[in-house]
């Protein structure tokens, strides 16, 4: 049987990584947007991580013809009334490190005492082909925001992101850890439920 060919609509290899090692069992071959030419800039104006994950699935999928995935995830925190939310790629401005994300951020925490630092980080993952969306599955992982960075793995808030559970922030977690627990390995996971129905795997 033919590999299925599903494109990612994201330029984040990391993302890439995460999806095929959770995917790996199933028979698909994924491409990064990067990895093709001309690709269209889509505005992530959604007010929901499920409204930008169906927009770029949707859009992706029509400009190029194929099956595409895409997600929007990010981290809401509840004394900040669940900011940065959808602007958490966007909260220290465009163009901004993932350095640069985690300064701002915690120095609008700094005088939060601990029973203050709780968060969350959620994760929507849409497939869609040209004709349309084909469906969209969400998920959750509760934390706490810690007072400095920890860890080198991961990317984006992972260094500030704690799981109590473990003790640990995600960039602490080995990846193989990480995709039992993320919000996006629970997405994915659902994804695959998902994906097995529709396609037939």
């Amino acid at each position: 049987m033919d590999k299925i060919n599903i494109l990612i609509g994201s330029t984040n290899p990391k993302k890439k990584i995460e999806i095929t090692n959770i995917t790996k069992d199933l028979n698909i071959q994924f491409t990064l947007l990067e990895e093709l030419n001309n690709a269209p800039e889509i505005l992530e104006d959604g007010k929901t991580f499920k409204d930008n994950a169906v927009k770029k699935a949707t859009a992706f999928a029509k400009w190029n013809g194929s099956l595409t995935l895409a997600d929007d995830s990010g981290l809401e925190v509840k004394s900040l009334n669940n900011r940065p939310g959808v602007y958490s790629a966007r909260y220290a401005g465009e163009g901004a490190t993932d350095e640069m994300r985690i300064k701002k951020l915690l120095a609008e925490m700094a005088a939060f005492s601990a029973e203050d630092r709780k968060a969350r980080f959620k994760c929507a993952i849409a497939l869609a082909n040209p004709e349309g969306l084909l469906f969209v599955v969400e998920a959750k992982c509760d934390g706490i925001i810690t007072a400095e960075p920890r860890g080198k793995n991961g990317f984006g808030y992972d260094p500030i992101f704690a799981f109590p559970e473990y003790g640990k922030t995600f960039a602490e977690l080995t990846p193989e850890t990480k995709n039992m627990i993320s919000h996006r390995a629970k997405a994915l996971l659902l994804f695959k439920e998902k994906l097995k129905e529709s396609l037939l795997f």
